[in-house]
């Protein structure tokens, strides 16, 4: 994996250069003292993961994912456990290492980097997304079809011109549309609720007001939608 470290502290960056160059796996392509020089090398580089550093001066590590269109896998490093929480909200985020933090730990956090599929695709919509009989849906990445269970899906978000697929155990990132991977699904399972979201019905969790709760996912109900949802309700 192509990796760059964002971190204030100089003797930070130099512990965790170390410790990915014991990692045959990892490449150190850059380091940046702070998030804004990052966010221009990555306007012209793609990498594969980012160990990132939250508590910075001026742009802390939380503000500088939220410039990210389609973050890749993200590795929090910081001295304060406080953050622990928020990091969990952001999907982009595979592990929370708090300083100062082992070589054994590390080598944890890498390996669940190297487990999470979070996978960007390209070319033409008619290669993205293909439906097969029965519960698969297969994706087109990095030139493998790869084979998402359908009844695994529990949300689709649209994201300008990708769509995030969470399922049970991965999520993915594709090239395509909304428009399109609902023509693949299954009407009986999944329900478009909003210009930008579909859910798997089956999933739902609770339903309050004008949204939807998907796993931990509070899904917005536009009100042309709403109709639709409430008629598949099973009521009593």
């Amino acid at each position: 994996m192509n990796c760059i470290i964002i971190d204030d502290e100089g003797t930070a960056r130099a512990i965790i250069g170390q410790l990915c160059s014991n990692i045959e796996s990892l490449t150190i392509l850059a380091e940046f003292p702070n998030a804004i020089q990052a966010i221009k090398y990555l306007n012209q580089n793609e990498v594969d993961l980012i160990f990132l550093d939250i508590h910075m001066p001026d742009f802390t590590g939380f503000d500088f994912i939220e410039t990210l269109k389609n973050p890749p896998n993200i590795i929090l490093t910081t001295s304060d456990s406080n953050f622990a929480t928020q990091g969990f909200e952001y999907d982009c985020i595979v592990d929370f290492l708090l300083k100062p933090f082992t070589s054994e730990r590390f080598q944890k956090a890498i390996q669940r980097a190297d487990t999470k599929s979070i996978k960007v695709v390209s070319g033409t919509s008619s290669e993205k997304i293909e439906a097969t009989p029965g519960n698969d849906l297969y994706v087109n990445i990095d030139r493998r079809l790869i084979k998402i269970d359908i009844p695994s899906i529990y949300l689709i978000e649209a994201k300008g011109d990708y769509i995030h697929i969470k399922t049970e155990d991965k999520n993915y990132t594709v090239h395509s549309t909304l428009k399109k991977i609902e023509e693949k699904l299954p009407d009986g399972i999944f329900l478009k609720v909003h210009r930008s979201f579909i859910i798997n019905f089956n999933k739902i969790i609770d339903i309050e007001d004008n949204s939807v709760l998907i796993k931990r996912d509070v899904i917005p109900v536009s009100r042309s939608n709403r109709p639709e949802l409430m008629k598949r309700l099973n009521l009593l």
